[in-house]
């Protein structure tokens, strides 16, 4: 087992990180950048190293000074938690280089699922359900056109290097093909570095339903069941829940043997997830796969207590998985408290936090590194914490999301708790019904 873990990341997933590692008795380094000196993941780790001024580009996405920090405080392991350096091959790569575990996938793993039309092909070559669509990159809009009156419209475009929604539009004629062509090229372009993009089917009512897995380095893989992420603004989520209220069983198995095949057919070493749309039909097709943990990860943990924080600690370590999936015993619901101000769409509010009160209770969990007296940073994602719940049923998820929301209290910045609240008493979002586009049509002012 590793002796010190340096975690190149910050906030809420850095102290996460930290207190697993704690009672697995392992050291801990925490980084941070000069705008990062006062968050809790500084404090509570055994040491911390700072590694550059305020923007990403020059501390948390610097590797040579991550690698130095890692060096100067022996550290014999990295955990890159979500976002930042989590799937970048080249971090992973110069890792080994330099004798230190990367606990997440190898550059091999992260290279084959990272790019999209690479990945789609290694998924249907393992039987993975994909979307109809271009084999490999498009040449130009008339190849584009020709597909997509083969397979019908609507269609949708997607730079191949792409996130977050930027270089993707929806076509629902052929008449619309070339502006959205060149505005999704040039979008892609200046976001990526990179213009080139894939045609596929779009996918009607879609749900965005992603399964846990875990594979290990002796070939074996299991799943933990799924989440269901269809509640998101722009492609960004804010709600996720499990067991998903639109999928039964039988849909449950299907879906998480493609997800170990998926995974074993790139020999998968770590947690990560097996990301599908499932269609009005009860269809699903693969989506993506994210060699790394999750934002969501905490659902998962509450119902089927499982620490996959440690599990993922315990693979890169070289401990075999027992291979057994899990199923969820509970219902948990996820609500991702940023500060933004919903009302004028979702505008980021950075700022001292002046009062704070976090809610508590049977089957109440916050994630978080914030603070009576924390001033949030502009320079980073504006999540401040995550309020999970977990109950017998959903109905009761929803009633215990309620209370705990209004419970939680944060005064002098602007946080999503109004729209979350407002969620919890929506007739849509209690029934099951919605998809992947349910909140285009939302009135945020309202909340």
């Amino acid at each position: 087992m590793f002796k010190k873990i340096l975690i190149a990341n910050r906030g809420e997933i850095a102290l996460r990180i930290i207190r697993t590692c704690k009672e697995m008795g392992i050291k801990t380094v925490a980084v941070y950048s000069t705008a990062d000196k006062e968050s809790l993941h500084v404090r509570f780790a055994d040491e911390a190293v700072c590694i550059g001024p305020a923007p990403s580009a020059q501390s948390y996405l610097n590797i040579p000074n991550l690698i130095a920090a890692a060096e100067i405080t022996n550290a014999d392991a990295i955990h890159p938690g979500y976002g930042f350096l989590s799937e970048n091959a080249e971090f992973s790569r110069i890792c080994a280089e330099n004798g230190i575990k990367f606990i997440g996938a190898t550059p091999e793993m992260i290279n084959s699922m990272g790019d999209k039309s690479s990945a789609k092909d290694t998924m249907k070559k393992a039987g993975v359900p994909t979307i109809p669509g271009s084999d490999g990159l498009l040449t130009s809009a008339e190849q584009g056109k020709k597909l997509a009156a083969k397979i019908k419209y609507p269609v949708i475009i997607k730079a191949t290097a792409g996130g977050g929604g930027r270089g993707m539009r929806i076509i629902k004629s052929a008449e619309e093909f070339d502006k959205a062509w060149n505005d999704a090229r040039q979008e892609a372009k200046a976001a990526f570095g990179n213009d080139g993009m894939y045609l596929e089917k779009f996918v009607e009512e879609p749900r965005h339903i992603e399964i846990q897995i875990v594979g290990d380095q002796y070939g074996k893989v299991c799943h933990l069941s799924e989440r269901d992420c269809s509640i998101q603004r722009r492609h960004q989520k804010l709600i996720e829940e499990t067991p998903s209220p639109f999928i039964d069983q039988d849909l449950r198995e299907r879906m998480g043997q493609a997800a170990i095949a998926g995974a074993a057919a790139i020999n998968y070493e770590g947690v990560g997830t097996i990301e599908f749309l499932v269609d009005k039909h009860k269809e699903f097709y693969f989506m993506e796969m994210n060699t790394r943990i999750q934002v969501e990860h905490p659902i998962t943990e509450e119902v089927v207590n499982y620490d996959l924080i440690k599990e993922q600690i315990k693979v890169a370590a070289g401990v075999p998985i027992s291979g057994k999936n899990y199923y969820p015993q509970m219902h948990a619901i996820e609500c991702r408290i940023n500060a933004e101000d919903p009302k004028a769409g979702f505008r980021p509010s950075p700022g001292k936090i002046n009062v704070l009160h976090i809610p508590g209770g049977h089957g109440v969990r916050v994630d978080t590194h914030v603070y009576a007296g924390y001033t949030i940073p502009a320079n980073y994602d504006s999540m401040i914490a995550k309020l999970i719940v977990s109950a017998q049923t959903r109905e009761e998820a929803i009633v215990k999301m309620k209370r705990a929301l209004s419970e939680f209290v944060i005064e002098g910045v602007k946080t999503t708790i109004p729209f979350h609240l407002a969620m919890m008493d929506d007739e849509g979002f209690k029934s099951g019904n919605f998809t992947t586009s349910y909140l285009d049509s939302y009135d945020f002012t309202q909340v």
